[in-house]
């Protein structure tokens, strides 16, 4: 039976996150799903090169057997331009992008995927989750040492293991193909929608609401009752008969799009209302207006005191924010050994928010790789508690990976990362999944 997509794309910058790092494209033959990481300069120039590449293969004149080497070839060309960028403006050096595209020819459904953004599919109610994803702590539960439940509020869960960025060393994929079934509905999406809103919610959306928009609506409009704390998009395609949609023009949202500047949907929340009280306030609603002959001479008046008034507070501010930031504590690798510093890793002009307060007993040399290229920058946490537990996690894991570490096989056992594997997902199509020697990110850092 020939098939077709019935689609829609949606994204939202969040209730925390000042600018849209994601990047979705939704198309008659492809669907594409970004999230940039590496700072506002980065994330979303990476997965607007990302969409660029890809977006010119949502046609219908390419066979099915092609449909993979064209993807690996837009996929090693936007690697190839994140390179040259990266060496062009050393203010992008280290700048990466998610990445999900699922193309269509006929009936047959070609996908590429590469770290942490997740492509669902429902069939008949239920929904199976066919990408694998590229983390650290995806890695822990293949391999045992934690319960996905554990790893839902893992410390680590945020580093990415594989990712399209500026490295120099190849990029290599997750691959597979598979049928596309007429009832199937797809969603790709970020993490922002996937680590806020639980599966079984997830599945209650896409099932209820037929039109994909207003499906991808509802589910940011969710994720934004959740807290909002990232980039939110959505991309949902049904696979429908031929003939069924008329709708040809391909959707673009998120960095990528002309209006990535627009401000969240969770506008009105009362989570978004809280966090912009302080900026909505001004100064100028409190001081009087009236026009009489008197009005000059107490404004003369008021001058020297509101200067007085707002250096004070500058004051009392800072040193509310020294206070503050004495509650905060970060660990970070000093001269190979973990460090526990009691503040925040910031200085104003000379003087340090921030001083060491232990040096434990784990060396960087004890460390996986992931955690100690994690450590050369602070990591933090919002009380003493919280940065002993963060150290006791590290010393578990320096005692469960002695005496040897995981190393690169090649024979791909389901518990590498850094391995090939072939296996049939629950779609009954064979996917096969590769490795990537990408050193491991951490996004939003």
């Amino acid at each position: 039976m020939s098939v077709e997509f019935r689609f829609a794309a949606r994204s939202d910058v969040g209730l925390v996150r000042k600018n849209n790092q994601d990047s979705g494209y939704a198309g008659p033959h492809l669907l594409i799903l970004a999230d940039g990481m590496g700072g506002p300069a980065g994330g979303d120039i990476a997965s607007s090169v990302a969409v660029a590449h890809f977006a010119p293969l949502d046609t219908d004149d390419h066979p099915a057997e092609q449909m993979l080497p064209l993807l690996r070839n837009a996929l090693n060309a936007a690697h190839d331009e994140l390179v040259e960028r990266s060496q062009v403006d050393r203010d992008l050096k280290g700048l990466g992008t998610t990445c999900i595209a699922l193309m269509r020819s006929g009936s047959k459904l070609a996908m590429i995927h590469i770290g942490d953004s997740r492509a669902y599919v429902l069939r008949d109610d239920t929904l199976t989750q066919v990408t694998t994803d590229h983390s650290f702590v995806q890695y822990l539960v293949q391999t045992g040492q934690i319960t996905p439940e554990e790893a839902e509020n893992h410390p680590q869960r945020s580093v990415v293991l594989r990712i399209l960025g500026d490295s120099t060393s190849d990029v290599v994929p997750d691959e597979s193909i598979r049928e596309a079934v007429v009832g199937d509905r797809w969603l790709l999406c970020s993490d922002g929608l996937s680590g806020v809103v639980s599966p079984d919610t997830i599945i209650e959306t896409l099932a209820t609401i037929d039109d994909p928009g207003e499906c991808a609506e509802e589910l940011i409009s969710l994720a934004l009752r959740g807290g909002g704390p990232d980039n939110i998009t959505c991309v949902i395609a049904d696979v429908v008969p031929a003939g069924t949609t008329d709708v040809e023009t391909p959707q673009i949202v998120g960095a990528a799009a002309i209006d990535r500047n627009l401000p969240s949907r969770g506008g009105s929340s009362a989570a978004a209302r809280a966090a912009s009280l302080a900026a909505s306030l001004s100064p100028s609603e409190n001081l009087p207006d009236d026009e009489d002959e008197e009005a000059p001479a107490r404004r003369s008046l008021l001058l020297p005191f509101s200067t007085l008034l707002v250096t004070l507070l500058v004051i009392l501010g800072a040193w509310g924010g020294y206070l503050w930031s004495q509650t905060q504590y970060y660990a970070q690798l000093v001269d190979d050994q973990v460090v526990i510093h009691q503040g925040i890793p910031q200085n104003i002009g000379s003087f340090k928010l921030s001083h060491p307060i232990e040096v434990t007993s784990i060396a960087g040399e004890d460390l996986l790789p992931v955690e100690r290229t994690r450590l050369r920058e602070p990591v933090r946490r919002s009380s003493r508690a919280e940065i002993d537990s963060y150290i006791e996690s590290l010393k578990k894991n320096v005692q469960q990976n002695k005496p040897t570490t995981p190393t690169e096989t090649g024979t791909g056992n389901a518990g590498d990362p850094t391995g090939t594997t072939s296996s049939t997902d629950t779609t009954g199509t064979e996917a096969t999944t590769q490795s990537n020697a990408t050193p491991p990110t951490t996004k939003g850092r």
